[in-house]
């Protein structure tokens, strides 16, 4: 028949080019390579491109059956489809341009859900203790004036306060690399914060307390090249000190920062320091908050580098940043696909010049400007609907790239599939299919029929 014979043409040198190329771009999926990963992303879209012709026509065929029941009786859609399969390669070029739209739309989905949840998780695990008393800047410890142990002290003697905890802060070289060194107290510290480990477990705080043992977090074990068993050596004041790696874990504060934790103990002895620079503290089940909390302000009035905060807040402060900065990069990668609506109305115009005498016919034996409007936008929701479902394919890889990207270099988060992004790409795809087919719609259903039927 006329669609084998144009199928198997279609079935060419390119398109068994981009098979392959999706075959090794899986492969590298496999392989959990980030390099491979990332050139496998590149195979993979590549790879789309190519096959894309040869799957115009049995995608558009599955999608006109969709829209025919949408516009049941009129036969509008199978038409749409047979006019965009007359043109497979300038229908998958069209395609790929919303493709390339719709992947970068995933592709920052795919982060941004993976982000949200992977740093929601470590945040209400770090900061999830009853009150926090933070300093003027976070992480950026050494320019902050820490607190003896008589705050703490104070704040212990508060009636209703269970466990008080603080981090204490020196600025250290591991071997040889500038890194963050923190202080905890291995024993009060998984009672009001925690770690998230991605080697080792909470069994690591117990050994902290023995000798000279680190925990790591990602970015310093990937900045170091060291792992659970391996030494690093300390620069202190007093020369280098070796300390034995327990553990590789993060905190929210810390996690874009090279840091080496350490036991109070021994960033005593071996760098002199004693200030606490961030405390938390948790109330006892039964304890009456509100005469806890004026307790606790009570003995920050002479430490006014601290500001008291309760946990909880905190992290939905921090969470609607999150929210904030993505609702405003959704917005911005929806704009970076407006291209290919501009595409889209191009290669609907042209069909529409290229059909005048058909539509005029069309329009002779019948059909309502209506009609010719539903042909056009059928074909316009079709092309719409290849470049998204493209998109979407592509886009859940290059996504599955930027995560294990993120994770190699040390940022604590697992893949996590990006649901609302892929609901956001089907409903701008449809939106984008309408508004590509206003134009080009209206100039078909304005042709007179008598110079459509002479026009050549």
């Amino acid at each position: 028949s006329v669609g084998a014979v144009s199928l198997k043409r279609l079935m060419g040198a390119g398109f068994w080019v981009g098979v392959v190329l999706i075959a090794l771009a899986v492969a590298a999926l496999l392989t959990q390579n980030i390099a491979f990963i990332g050139l496998g992303a590149v195979l993979f879209v590549i790879g789309l491109i190519l096959v894309a012709p040869a799957l115009v026509n049995p995608v558009a065929r599955f999608f006109s059956n969709l829209l025919a029941l949408v516009f049941a009786r009129s036969g509008t859609a199978h038409l749409a489809q047979g006019n965009l399969t007359r043109q497979p390669s300038r229908a998958a070029i069209t395609a790929s341009t919303m493709l390339i739209g719709m992947s970068i739309l995933i592709l920052a989905a795919s982060v941004v859900t993976s982000v949200t949840e992977g740093f929601g998780q470590v945040m209400r695990r770090s900061l999830g203790s009853d009150y926090i008393f933070v300093p003027p800047s976070i992480a950026a410890w050494g320019s902050n004036v820490g607190a003896g142990s008589e705050l703490s002290d104070a704040l212990r003697a508060v009636e209703g306060v269970e466990v008080v905890s603080a981090l204490r802060f020196a600025p250290t070289q591991a071997n040889g690399a500038a890194v963050s060194l923190l202080g905890i107290d291995p024993a009060t510290y998984p009672q009001v914060s925690g770690l998230t480990f991605s080697e080792g477990d909470e069994s690591a705080y117990d050994t902290l307390a023995q000798g000279r043992t680190a925990i790591l977090s990602p970015a310093a074990a990937v900045s170091l090249g060291a792992t659970i068993g391996d030494e690093v050596e300390l620069m202190t004041p007093t020369g280098p000190q070796m300390y034995r790696v327990v553990g590789v874990g993060g905190d929210y504060l810390n996690a874009k920062i090279t840091t080496v934790y350490i036991s109070h103990d021994n960033i005593a002895a071996d760098f002199n320091r004693t200030e606490d620079v961030l405390i938390q503290a948790n109330l006892a089940p039964d304890a009456d908050a509100v005469a806890a909390e004026a307790g606790m302000k009570d003995a920050l009035r002479d430490f006014p580098q601290f500001q008291l905060i309760i946990g909880q807040e905190y992290i939905d402060q921090n969470m609607a940043l999150f929210d904030t900065a993505f609702a405003a990069l959704y917005a911005l990668v929806i704009f970076l696909a407006v291209p290919s609506v501009i595409a889209m109305i191009n290669t609907l115009a042209i069909g529409v010049l290229e059909r005048t005498r058909e539509i005029g016919m069309l329009r002779a034996v019948g059909s309502t400007r209506g009609q010719v409007r539903r042909i056009v936008l059928a074909e316009a929701l079709i092309l719409a609907a290849l470049g998204t479902i493209f998109g979407i394919v592509a886009g859940l890889y290059l996504g599955y790239m930027g995560v294990a990207a993120m994770q190699a270099f040390g940022y604590p988060m697992d893949y996590v599939f990006p649901t609302t992004g892929v609901v956001i790409a089907l409903v701008a795809g449809i939106v984008f299919g309408v508004l590509a087919a206003i134009i080009p719609a209206r100039q078909a259903s304005r042709l007179e029929i008598v110079q459509a039927l002479r026009y050549e």
